[in-house]
């Protein structure tokens, strides 16, 4: 039988909720301030009515998630895909800009039913192992994201400064002006929202600006944006149709996303509530990654039209005719194809268009830095508190990913030259594009099982469209490795890479395998892991929200394990996030429609 969608209340325990426990009152533990500690009321409204006050109360959460649609590996990634084959790929950033927002939705569907993040969910499901191996890919690919965003921020200072700020120095700026825009979040959640949406209006005018100076041709632009081919391409173009979809769906955004949502004041026990929150957040992310999408057009079409099919000999003769003439030298006189990066691409831009086009063009390569920087902060954060039950506060947190990132980025930019620099952005943007399946597998996973969405877990046809969508990313990453494994310097290099990649194949295989099972794949069913089919008894998953760390036998938990479960889950309550969820029905007693 259909559930009914009425708007009354339900008579169970909330969505996301788990009722109280007998016992002593919990210990107050001293509170954080944290971008979840803010509450934004939703105001009351006509039921089956769209209102632009709703919208606006709920507008947010993705415009902070498309900035990791708008950071400096993407937008490398776009002036590349522009300099290798001009307009013709256009239509590959438009549909791998589409599959990013069915991620995003699901993620954002996630937070929205639960209450949970998408970490926090991790942690309920996944054994120690497991869930311990997830947390550290995500971790790296934090950490990735942050050396790119490191790399723009450096290259942006050195071109402001005219080169009187080198490489090395503009990466250790960084180091000092992330902790300064980490105070910003002081002064209340939507003074915080509307500075990231302050950002984003500084690349679209920026970028906007640079597209008009190009006027790329308008024809040309619209045939490569709407018809999928890309005539007289090779494996150069192939190469960078797949590096754009690896740029564009970023696995820390996944799980971002999944507690952005967190702090509107949805009431679960209410269907029609929930399902307005996922329409609004829909339209919101549908903005959000709209203009993120133009943005990332303006930088391809201004570059597949000032560098496509353009030589080295010719940007050199361009820039030595030009008042920027000191500038030439970073083109080789030869007649290969330019090869561009975030750096010659500022260059070349002022060599054509004046010095106003170059300081513009780093005053937005500096915005997309910076914000992704503090998104960045805000993903480690929460995968942090969600995998591990860890609440570190924004300093630590950054001063870790922060200092990973570093270390190697200075010694590249001191040691080696700005070719190398760029390089290793490139690399950055293939092991994001490697490490997607730890997020995307997930996602899928608990937003297919009706023991965790209720009536609100996938249909029919959203799984097949988001298993499609996986299928893409693995064809596109076993791409990416067959394509790389020939440029290895050394046949020893091929010993690391086979190691790795059990490591990889075998996470992925079992990320996998409890995919199928949340698919109704009940054959494939272990008795371990009947959960993925029926959901986590509830004294079960009260003992594992018990417990902080991984479970690597510290001393804090071998305490811990020695009380009652009762003063236990009391005494960690406090940890967990304010709304909870209990997905204690079995699949039989579920009737799922789509919400």
């Amino acid at each position: 039988m259909i559930r009914d969608k009425s708007p009354q209340r339900l008579s169970r325990p909330s969505y996301g909720s788990i009722s109280s426990l007998p016992g002593p009152a919990p210990q107050q533990v001293p509170s954080q301030k944290t971008y979840l500690s803010e509450k934004i009321p939703i105001p009351s409204t006509e039921q089956g009515t769209f209102s632009l006050r709703k919208l606006w109360a709920f507008t947010g959460p993705g415009f902070l998630m498309s900035i990791a649609f708008l950071d400096p590996g993407n937008i490398e990634s776009d002036l590349q895909t522009g300099a290798a084959a001009g307009f013709k790929l256009l239509w590959v950033l438009l549909w791998a800009t589409v599959l990013g927002l069915l991620c995003q939705r699901l993620a954002a569907r996630l937070g929205v039913v639960t209450g949970k993040d998408l970490g926090e969910v991790c942690h309920l499901y996944y054994p120690k192992v497991p869930r311990t191996l997830l947390w550290l890919t995500i971790e790296l690919a934090i950490v990735g994201s942050d050396m790119q965003e490191v790399i723009g921020t450096a290259i942006s200072f050195n071109l402001l400064s005219a080169g009187r700020i080198p490489l090395w120095g503009g990466v250790l700026i960084t180091i000092a002006d992330t902790f300064f825009f980490l105070f910003l979040d002081n002064y209340g959640l939507r003074k915080l929202e509307a500075f990231f949406g302050f950002l984003i209006t500084i690349m679209a005018l920026t970028f906007g600006y640079e597209y008009v100076v190009a006027r790329p041709s308008q024809g040309a632009l619209l045939q490569g944006l709407f018809l999928p081919s890309c005539p007289g391409c090779g494996q150069p173009e192939l190469l960078q149709a797949v590096g754009i979809v690896g740029a564009i769906i970023m696995p820390h955004n996944i799980y971002l996303h999944s507690a952005l949502v967190k702090p509107r004041e949805v009431d679960r026990t209410r269907r029609v509530d929930i399902r307005e929150a996922n329409m609004y957040f829909l339209i919101e992310a549908t903005i959000a990654l709209s203009v993120s999408f133009i943005i990332n057009l303006f930088v391809m079409a201004v570059f597949g039209q000032a560098f496509y099919q353009q030589t080295n000999e010719e940007a050199f003769n361009i820039c030595a005719n030009s008042s920027l003439h000191s500038y030439a030298k970073i083109f080789p006189r030869d007649n290969h194809t330019v090869s561009v990066d975030i750096y010659q691409g500022g260059v070349i831009l002022g060599c054509l268009f004046g010095p106003a086009a170059l300081y513009i063009w780093a005053v937005g390569l500096l915005a997309a830095g910076q914000s992704s920087t503090m998104t960045g902060t805000y993903a480690g954060q929460f995968v942090m508190e969600g995998f591990l039950k860890l609440r570190w506060s924004r300093f630590a947190r950054v001063l870790l990913t922060r200092s990973c990132a570093i270390l190697p980025t200075v010694l590249v930019a001191v040691f080696r030259d700005l070719r190398d620099l760029s390089g290793l952005n490139d690399l950055l943007n293939v092991l994001q594009s490697l490490l997607l399946p730890f997020a995307v597998l997930p996602i899928l996973t608990f937003t297919s099982m009706p023991a965790v969405m209720q009536e609100f877990a996938n249909g029919l046809l959203s799984k097949v469209i988001t298993s499609c969508i996986m299928a893409l990313i693995c064809a596109i990453n076993l791409y990416f490795v067959v394509s790389y494994l020939p440029s290895l310097p050394h046949p020893a290099f091929f010993g690391l890479v086979a190691l790795l990649a059990v490591g990889y194949l075998g996470l992925t295989a079992y990320l996998a395998w409890t995919c199928c099972i949340a698919h109704g794949a009940t054959f494939l069913t272990h008795s371990s892991h009947q959960h993925f089919l029926y959901g986590l008894p509830k004294e079960e998953q009260e003992d594992r929200e018990s417990f902080g760390s991984m479970g690597f036998g510290s001393a804090k938990d071998e305490e811990a394990r020695s009380k009652p479960k009762e003063q236990r889950v009391q005494e960690t309550r406090p940890y967990a996030t304010e709304v909870q969820f209990l997905p204690g029905k079995t699949l039989n007693g579920l009737t799922g429609v789509e919400g």
